[in-house]
């Protein structure tokens, strides 16, 4: 039976044939419904691309009811035959088909499945190309060393030789997956057939060429890098399309670490110069942006020394993208050279990379520069780098700013908050009011480190008003960070602290006119309660949310509603203030359940039966115990 005629559909209401348009229900098709299966087969077939495309994913159905021999015999042929140009249901087909291995009957028959996705290896949209070169690559992994030479070799082969450049850029991404699992005189032509890749008159097939040489390099012998890995790597790194030359950055990254220090400094120190110093300034990014990787890898002293001052050079690029990319390197590049010249060679680069007309190249800078005061050292930060750290603190874009403040735990943990504080604090206060939140959210999470470092009095002094300001923030990110702040600083500071200095300020603000007030003040006291003692929530918090029952506003009623559970569970804590659980908490939740306000009385529901269920689990526990 042909897959046009499996299962019979004659009889099948809904399948009676294609027709463009026609709607398929494939909701019975996991059960192997016959109906179903039959639309499946139907809709592979349908002029409607939605159909086929639902057809294909529900395909492995299709092949457990058909079975393995006429999947292998008549479904696979079937899918070759019909591939239409139709670019997402091509993109579908490479998909599904390099998971197909175990309706085909296993490993033993992968191959089977290397005649359509070759095909589609060879399609004219690249998505398509590349998610069957993936896929056959998937296939390969469960390929034995005689499917490799018997079926794929042939496949590369016949790519290789296309005459559209679209299946030899296809095929080379398949010699390093086959390169592994075959024997040493296939290995032979199969170098001999990428390096015609390499030399190919179109600029694509070299670009692909380059692409995937890097996973050829990997798995290539040793005494096979010299012969074939660095004349390839030249020839590519030399061609006259800027788009081949960037894609042999990474091939020379592998090359490098296959590659001892003086072969590296014989064979490759002049291509590495030729693309650090390259008129395209995509290939001078791309270099840029493995800087670091290239120069370790080389190893040679002397070499590393040069690239340095190569490296400086790219700081000073016209380019604003190389700039930036090898701002990305300075931690690695700070370790290429010793200390003092780091220092010494560094600090001007980077006084003018501060000043950048490129917002871009100074938020990169920003997050990347903290890295280097490890090497300049306490004081070489302090007098070199403390400076640059506070223009950029003054950056009038909002992103240079916060990459700076989310660093800032780099720069403490050389200098000493002491220093930090005394540099930077008064810039950090005047961004603790930036008109970007995403600054001031940065600014609220650094201020707990920032307290414990200088300890209460100075925090009292100089940073409580601040941090009670943003209670009362416009954004709501802000406001909820601020209440967590609030439960960090107690758990810095300690209990008898919060009762005296914060927990009165917030509690004030209960009787603000304005409800975000108010309502901040519920969040701020619930998040702030498994903090603090019971007696605190007895004494100072629950009488605050009582007032609170009778807010005119139901946003108000129905959060004291949600609060009034944790604050239960802080109070079951303590022995005497457990009682306050039945005398206040189930009373006030009990009225609100009358309240005219449906989502009041919802949630005053919903805390009432989780504080019933907590205390019968606290009741069972003391039984057990």
């Amino acid at each position: 039976m042909s897959v046009d005629s499996a299962p019979p559909t004659a009889e099948v209401p809904g399948s009676a044939g294609v027709s463009g348009g026609m709607h398929y229900d494939f909701e019975d098709a996991q059960s192997g419904d016959l109906g179903a299966l039959a639309a499946i087969a139907d809709a592979m077939k349908s002029d409607s691309l939605a159909d086929r495309l639902e057809s294909l994913k529900r395909l492995g159905v299709l092949a457990l009811a058909m079975g393995e021999e006429r999947t292998r015999d008549e479904l696979i042929p079937f899918l070759d035959e019909s591939i239409d140009d139709e670019d997402e249901l091509l993109l579908s087909l490479a998909e599904v088909l390099g998971d197909f291995v175990q309706y085909v009957g296993g490993p033993k028959y992968a191959f089977v499945l290397l005649r359509p996705l070759e095909n589609l290896a060879a399609a004219e949209e690249t998505v398509v190309r590349e998610k069957a070169v993936d896929a056959i690559n998937k296939l390969v992994e469960s390929m034995d060393q005689l499917q490799v030479e018997e079926y794929l070799i042939p496949c590369i082969a016949r790519l290789s030789s296309g005459e559209w450049f679209t299946s030899r850029s296809s095929a080379a991404g398949l010699y390093a997956a086959a390169y592994g699992k075959v024997t040493d005189a296939i290995q032979s032509k199969l170098r001999a057939g990428y390096e015609a890749l390499c030399k190919d008159d179109t600029p694509m097939i070299r670009r692909a060429a380059a692409s995937n040489l890097e996973g050829v390099i990997d798995r290539i012998a040793q005494d096979h890098v010299l012969s074939f890995a660095i004349p390839n790597f030249r020839r590519l790194a030399e061609d006259d399309q800027d788009s081949v030359r960037l894609l042999t950055v990474e091939p020379l990254v592998a090359v490098t670490k296959r590659l001892s220090t003086e072969e590296c400094k014989q064979h490759l120190g002049e291509s590495v110069q030729r693309l650090c110093t390259d008129k395209s300034w995509r290939v001078r990014y791309m270099v840029a942006d493995h800087f670091v990787a290239i120069a370790k890898n080389i190893k040679d002293q002397e070499l590393q020394e040069e690239l340095v001052n190569v490296a400086i050079a790219l700081m000073h690029d016209n380019e604003a993208e190389v700039r930036g990319a090898i701002c990305t390197q300075l931690d690695g590049l700070a370790d290429l050279a010793a200390p003092e010249a780091v220092v010494a060679r560094f600090r001007g680069p980077l006084q003018e990379l501060v000043d950048d007309p490129s917002q871009h190249v100074r938020s990169t800078l920003a997050k990347h520069i903290g890295s280097l005061c490890r090497v300049f050292g306490k004081e070489g930060t302090i007098e070199h780098l403390l400076p640059l750290l506070l223009r950029l603190l003054k950056d009038s874009f909002p992103e240079v700013r916060l990459n700076i403040i989310s660093k800032l735990d780099v720069v403490d943990s050389v200098v000493g908050i002491d220093s930090l504080s005394q540099s930077l604090l008064p810039a950090i206060v005047e961004l603790a009011e930036d008109k970007q939140w995403r600054v001031r959210l940065a600014i609220i999470e650094y201020v707990p480190l920032i307290a414990s470092q200088l300890g209460v009095q100075f925090f009292d002094e100089q940073l409580s008003n601040l941090c009670m300001s943003w209670l009362g923030d416009p954004v709501y990110s802000i406001r909820e960070a601020a209440t967590v702040n609030l439960k960090k600083l107690t758990d810095v500071f300690g209990v008898d602290w919060a009762r005296s200095t914060i927990i009165p300020k917030i509690l004030a603000m209960a009787n603000h006119p304005n409800y975000l007030y108010r309502m901040t003040t519920i969040f701020a006291i619930t998040t702030i309660a498994p903090s603090v003692t019971p007696e605190i929530v007895r004494d100072q918090i629950l009488p605050a949310l009582e007032c609170l029952v009778n807010d005119p506003i139901p946003n108000i009623r129905f959060n004291v509603a949600k609060s009034l559970e944790p604050l239960a569970e802080a109070l079951r804590k303590g022995s005497d203030t457990a009682a306050l659980e039945s005398s206040v908490i189930r009373p006030t939740l009990a009225r609100l359940e009358e309240d005219p306000d449906p989502d009041v009385r919802y949630f005053a529901h919903r805390s009432l039966e989780s504080i019933n269920s907590g205390s019968g689990a606290a009741v069972a526990a003391e039984q057990s115990a």
